[in-house]
């Protein structure tokens, strides 16, 4: 059965996930779980897929996917924020496994049509057919026809992908898994035929400069950042002495408290991400500065640590005495733009 219109993506999925651990016994996904961990936190590059069959692909699913439909998602927020009257009608996941950035898309551009008129769609590329099988399993609980409907191919992730064109190519957590090699060609390759680009790492400091590589290569193939970066030009932060990453806040299955032995209903995921775009018929909102460090909340004042489009790294003060701006400080989050919009507009 479908999920009904009204489900929002994010419990839907959590719905089918639920389902899908009824007839899987817990100590072997913890077991699975807690060999997949180091793999997609990018500490160990292979030229191999990572999910070997159903156990794997289960406890991936189960242990991974939310937290990467919330951090692909947040993404999309801050990408569609800048192009807000886009919408795409092919979207291309790259590497896409059991389909969480795919749900994050879907959920994204939820009940809208292309300006084309064309019914939205989605295909999946990834070289484990454990994982698209569950994907594909996953989705038919989506109320989303692009999600329900989409291509699920089995497809190699390196050197050798070719990639149709579509108007936005997701990549998320699947760098780490390539080499350095391999990276550059799958980075390429999505800039060739992508009219939108979204890639998204975890948020440790190798996946940080992994995303400023890609960065660089989407940049000199001509496409124009637009997130989370007010510009295009070099990242102002210095190599190893700090990283640009963002947090998502994640509900956590009881999956998730077995195999991490925590009690909290919820964690923050950390990831980096790059979201570019070649020539649009309608172009992207003017840049702002992003807010890339939690704010810090004091008395009487909110300190933002920012990243902007002329000064590079800089800290905002904003006090009491500012009004309207001290109250849009309070409610400012880690990643958002500032000022927000209806402090731009006053």
């Amino acid at each position: 059965m479908h999920a009904p219109e009204s489900v929002p993506a994010r419990d839907a999925l959590r719905a089918a996930l639920a389902r899908l651990l009824d007839g899987l016994p817990p100590s072997q996904a913890a077991q699975a779980v807690e060999r997949l961990i180091t793999n997609y936190r990018g500490r160990t590059p292979t030229d191999a897929p990572v999910l070997r069959d159903r156990s794997d692909v289960a406890a991936y699913a189960a242990y991974r996917m939310p937290a990467t439909y919330e951090a692909v998602r947040a993404a999309l927020a801050a990408f569609r924020a800048r192009l807000p009257h886009w919408v795409p009608a092919h979207h291309v996941d790259v590497g896409g496994g059991t389909g969480a950035a795919s749900w994050a898309v879907a959920d994204a551009w939820a009940g809208e049509t292309p300006g084309t008129g064309a019914a939205r769609g989605t295909t999946v590329l990834d070289w484990s057919q454990a994982a698209l099988s569950l994907g594909e399993e996953l989705a038919a609980g989506s109320g989303e026809p692009a999600l329900r409907d989409a291509r699920w191919l089995r497809q190699a992730i390196d050197g050798r992908l070719r990639i149709e064109p579509a108007d936005l190519v997701t990549i998320s957590y699947v760098l780490g898994e390539l080499t350095e090699a391999d990276r550059g060609v799958v980075v390429d390759e999505a800039a060739r035929a992508g009219q939108a680009v979204v890639i998204v790492e975890p948020g440790t400091p190798e996946g940080y400069l992994r995303i400023r590589a890609a960065r660089d290569r989407l940049v000199a193939a001509g496409l124009r950042v637009v997130a989370p970066c007010p510009h295009s030009g070099t990242c102002p932060i210095e190599v190893g002495s700090d990283w640009c990453h963002f947090a998502a806040r994640v509900s956590r299955s009881s999956l998730h408290r077995q195999v991490k032995g925590g009690s909290l209903p919820y964690e923050d995921e950390k990831f980096s991400y790059v979201a570019a775009v070649r020539d649009l018929p309608a172009p992207p909102a003017a840049a702002v500065d992003r807010v890339v460090r939690k704010p810090q909340i004091r008395k009487g004042m909110v300190l933002l640590d920012l990243c902007t489009g002329t000064e590079g790294l800089r800290r905002e003060t904003v006090t009491k005495r500012h009004g309207p701006a001290y109250r849009a400080a309070r409610d400012t989050g880690w990643g958002d733009e500032w000022p927000p919009a209806p402090e731009r507009d006053r």
